[in-house]
């Protein structure tokens, strides 16, 4: 029997007819979470209209809070289901939860119901908080049945950093209430409000938040001439306990405070001290990393008022324009601009810092709003370095003559007194078994070895005599 060969002409069609009638055969289903919020809507999906929010990942923790506050007892709740795309990747929509269907020649290309995904999200001192990542919650509001969808975001394709929230409702207004709840509860219960905090950039572009500890400083550890430590007070202390009477008044309430002065004169204790003196205003610290997120960084101070911002060694990236190496203008110019920026009525403190205010920017030291009062932190004088003893030498038997001491050490810093000390305690420690009894030749080996031995370097980072001390 001859059989009539099939040419590659006709090969094509007749593949595609064959592909046909047998996808003709495969039984198709309405895909998983239609029936699922049907269900609970009351309503086909497909004839209603998705409402979305977008957030930064760093709001994760604070959808998760204003989710639990919403959700507390008191006529609301809501089932949470798991999500599980095809692709594992987590960025979905509500509108693909409900085209994608099953079967097909190709098999199963639906999104399935799965365990719901969940994160952990550092928030410092040791906490954690347990964030949902990818879920559909049918929720039961006041305003009726209402679906969140809560997922990544997508941009062309692509799974991003990006939060999506979504909601769903036989009536857009319930949705749209819904979504404006939350973003409330977001803004009234801020996990970051109040605390001290960085920001710095991820690996894919994203933002991740750092919390710090500010170090308990009292007063009286801050050793400064008469005078000096009142006028930060006033500017910075005095300033926010008067706040409401300010703005009742009018008064303008964004300010700047510039310390300046040699390095180790205690410039960084005083800011931690004045952070300290602060409680309950969002401390946002601009170091390393972070001073390539200065926009980021004081759009959380905003949103976080009232709040202090924190940049030490600003002369690092606020030189003169002549001085700079290539990159550093973008840093102060994104910092000048920041400053500008703020509001009058914005309760935003500045806090900079420098060792050599010659250096700085004449429009970031002299233009009101930028810098209000500019605060020389000095060398101590004989009376704070005798007062500095007196603080380092704490359990120390100091057997060294302390007029001696205040004279031997003119030009010093606060850190050089206390390296000093530390150094002569150790000294001392390795001879005897019997305590930490600091003779005068445990202080002159330890000047010695700082001073001399040490070299410029160490003199420099210690805020050492600019020769050696005889």
């Amino acid at each position: 029997m001859n059989e009539k060969q099939l040419s590659a002409q006709d090969f094509g069609p007749a593949f595609k007819a064959f592909l046909e009638q047998a996808a003709s055969g495969v039984e198709r289903q309405e895909a998983p979470f239609v029936e699922t919020i049907r269900d609970h809507l009351g309503v086909d999906p497909r004839e209603l209209e998705v409402v979305t929010q977008s957030l930064e990942p760093t709001e994760r923790p604070n959808l998760q809070v204003a989710l639990d506050a919403y959700l507390e007892p008191g006529g609301r709740s809501a089932r949470i289901i798991g999500i599980v795309p095809p692709n594992g990747s987590g960025g979905v929509t509500i509108t693909e939860l409900i085209s994608r269907r099953r079967g097909g020649f190709y098999g199963d290309s639906s999104i399935q119901i799965g365990p719901v995904e969940h994160v952990r999200i550092d928030l410092g001192e040791g906490t954690t908080l347990t964030c949902i990542h990818t879920a559909l919650l049918l929720v039961e509001s006041e305003r009726g049945p209402v679906v969140v969808l809560i997922a990544n975001g997508r941009l062309q394709g692509i799974v991003r950093e990006r939060i999506e929230v979504q909601a769903m409702a036989p009536d857009r207004e319930a949705a749209e209430a819904v979504l404006t709840d939350l973003r409330q509860e977001m803004r009234r219960r801020n996990v970051y409000r109040g605390r001290a905090i960085s920001l710095e950039k991820t690996n894919y572009s994203g933002t991740k938040v750092n919390f710090h500890s500010i170090p308990t400083i009292e007063r009286d550890q801050i050793i400064l001439p008469e005078g000096v430590l009142e006028r930060v007070e006033s500017q910075a202390i005095v300033f926010s306990e008067q706040i409401e009477r300010l703005r009742a008044a009018k008064r303008h309430l964004r300010r700047g405070l510039l310390l300046h002065g040699p390095p180790g004169t205690g410039k960084t204790m005083t800011a931690m001290y004045v952070a300290g003196r602060l409680p309950g205003r969002t401390v946002v610290l601009l170091t390393g990393s972070g001073l390539a997120m200065i926009e980021e960084s004081v759009a959380f101070a905003r949103m976080l008022e009232p709040s202090l911002v924190i940049l030490e060694d600003v002369d690092l990236v606020a030189q003169e324009r002549t001085r700079q190496l290539p990159g550093q203008n973008a840093v102060l110019f994104e910092l000048l601009n920041q400053m500008d920026g703020i509001t009058e009525d914005a309760d935003v403190i500045f806090l900079l810092t420098t060792n050599r205010p010659d250096l700085l920017e004449s429009a970031l030291a002299s233009r009101p709003g930028r810098i209000d009062q500019a605060v020389e932190i000095p060398l101590p004088d004989a009376a704070c370095r005798r007062r500095l003893f007196d603080l380092y030498a704490e359990g120390l038997a100091l057997d060294g003559e302390l007029d001696r001491l205040v004279e031997r050490t003119r030009g010093v810093s606060a850190a050089f007194i206390r390296e000093l000390l530390r150094k002569a305690a150790l000294l001392a420690v390795t001879e005897s078994s019997n305590g930490f009894r600091v003779s005068d030749r445990h202080l002159d080996e330890a000047l010695n070895d700082l001073v001399i031995e040490g070299g410029e370097l160490t003199k420099v980072l210690l805020g050492g005599p600019p020769a050696p001390v005889a």
